[in-house]
Parts: structure tokens; C-alpha cells; sequence
């Protein structure tokens, strides 16, 4: 069975760190693209980052460029998204999703997801 798991939420304190993993299993990540999403109450999912299956191309939203870091170790077939300095409005329920080869903004075209993990940035 496919499946990814999203591991590393929690609560933090605003201009704290978190770091998220995705881990596969049942697949290897090789030739999958990750996507980071996040979804807040009362809001639309929204794409926060994203890596292609070689690591070479890698993109980010607006809200989240120079304080988030994407990177991938296929040995351990695990994707990680490095959040420093982090802000309230990062609160959301974090989620890792798999689509061939490239990335995409469109959260559609990603076929396989995990069940997210909560990250709440509070004082």
C-alpha cells in the first residue's frame, strides 16, 4: 500500500523552528516530485513548497521564501521542509503529497497524500 507520513508538527513559539518529514512507504520517492500543502481552518489549501524527484528544481510560496527549506534524502526515501522563523499566520495542518517526476502548483494533480500534521505557532 502507498503511503506517506507527515511527522514533525507541533507547537512553537513565533520565531521558533520546526522541521517536517515526509516518509514514504510501499514507494520509493526516486521519481516523485513532493509537495508540501498547508490548510488552515476557515481557509483553502494552499501550496507551500515543492522538489522535483532529482532535487534540482525547487519552489516556494510567496509567504514562506527565504524562512522555509525544502530537501530530499531518497536513501532514507524522505522529504523535509526546514520552517525557521516562524510566524502565527504558519498555523495550519501541514500535508506531504507525491505526483510523478515534476512539480506542480495545482494540488490535484498530486496523486497520493498524507494525513498532515499539525503545526501551531503561538506565544
Amino acid at each position: 500500500q502507498l503511503q506517506l507520513v507527515e511527522s514533525g508538527g507541533g507547537l512553537v513559539q513565533p520565531g521558533g523552528s520546526l522541521r517536517l518529514s515526509c516518509a514514504a512507504s510501499g514507494f520509493t520517492l526516486d521519481h516523485n516530485a513532493i509537495g508540501w500543502f498547508r490548510q488552515a481552518p476557515g481557509k483553502e489549501r494552499e501550496g507551500v513548497s515543492c522538489i522535483s524527484s532529482s532535487g534540482v528544481s525547487t519552489n516556494y510560496a510567496n509567504s514562506v521564501k527565504g524562512r522555509f527549506t525544502i530537501s530530499r534524502d531518497n536513501a532514507k526515501n524522505t522529504v523535509y521542509l526546514q520552517m525557521n522563523s516562524l510566524k502565527p499566520e504558519d498555523t495550519a495542518v501541514y500535508y506531504c503529497a507525491a505526483k510523478r517526476y515534476i512539480c506542480s502548483t495545482y494540488a490535484p494533480n498530486f496523486g497520493s497524500w498524507g494525513q498532515g500534521t499539525q503545526v501551531t505557532v503561538s506565544s
